[in-house]
């Protein structure tokens, strides 16, 4: 009988311990469900944080941050765009403030090429946009030749010299023209009067300037009995110099083409893009011929 009664008492603690183990396992696999939930909420939740702060961004975007462009163009260039293009693109983007610095193309190259913090580069020629764009520091993509211009011979209003063809300059005492080492305008004019015959015999009398700009006023103020300049430029002082003539068909080995591109390290490529796109609409074409610039191919 004692020995019945032991084996029952056996037969109950080893249920007790049975229940123990099936309680204990019961809770230990019940941990790892209460963790994965935990994750899952976690997730969740970053994952609405992550979407809410990219809905601020896009709205601070579409507002628009103040910001600054530099924009480093031909002499050639200044009239129309501090008269006319950059207050128009203003207008239209006013989060944008456009600052320009002009010169001859040769010397805004080597400035971009040392340094200059340009967003926007355009030069009165291809040679100095593809010799940036050669270094690498052109955004290629956004190359595009935007305009074309003309030289001209001027001489100061009421001039009594008696010039009547291009070539007629090497009858002239005293010829301004842009030094050919920088100055696509001085480029071109030494190639058109290579091509005639007259660029060696006329060393005597030339004075070199170091933009179009310079060369245009000398001969407005009578400094300079002839010059040759852009077409735009005799036009925007036309009450101070007249024109005589175009360079000869044939003189220029390919036409005077202004380019426009993205340079490469902005700081602000997207305000930039948006300027270079904005000087190929219909609006900023009209002010462009407006200056005497026509299209470019």
């Amino acid at each position: 009988m004692r020995k019945q009664i032991g084996m029952m008492l056996a037969a109950v603690l080893a249920a007790g311990a049975l229940a123990g183990c099936s309680s204990s396992s019961k809770e230990t696999t019940a941990a790892p469900t209460t963790a994965a939930e935990t994750t899952a909420a976690a997730t969740e939740a970053e994952k609405e944080t992550a979407e809410a702060e990219s809905e601020e961004e896009t709205t601070e975007a579409a507002a628009g941050e103040a910001e600054e462009i530099l924009v480093a163009a031909a002499a050639s260039l200044k009239n129309a765009y501090e008269e006319e293009l950059i207050p128009m693109f203003q207008e239209k983007y006013p989060n944008v403030t456009v600052k320009g610095t002009y010169d001859s193309s040769g010397k805004l190259q080597t400035q971009i090429e040392e340094g200059l913090e340009a967003d926007v580069f355009m030069s009165a020629a291809t040679k100095q946009m593809k010799a940036l764009d050669e270094e690498g520091m052109i955004d290629s993509e956004t190359i595009t030749n935007l305009l074309e211009n003309k030289i001209v011979l001027i001489v100061p209003s009421g001039s009594d010299a008696g010039l009547e063809a291009f070539e007629d300059i090497a009858d002239a005492a005293s010829i301004a023209l842009g030094d050919p080492a920088s100055v696509p305008a001085g480029q071109y004019a030494q190639e058109a009067l290579t091509s005639l015959g007259i660029w060696d015999s006329i060393q005597d009398k030339v004075s070199f300037g170091t933009n179009v700009t310079e060369v245009l006023n000398q001969v407005a103020a009578a400094s300079a009995d002839a010059g040759i300049v852009y077409a735009t430029d005799a036009a925007s002082m036309a009450d101070q110099v007249t024109v005589v003539a175009e360079a000869p068909e044939g003189s220029l080995s390919a036409k005077v083409i202004y380019p426009v591109a993205v340079v490469k390290d902005s700081a602000h490529a997207d305000s930039a893009n948006a300027f270079v796109e904005f000087l190929k609409t219909p609006e900023a074409m009209e002010v462009f011929e407006s200056y005497g610039f026509s299209a470019g191919n």
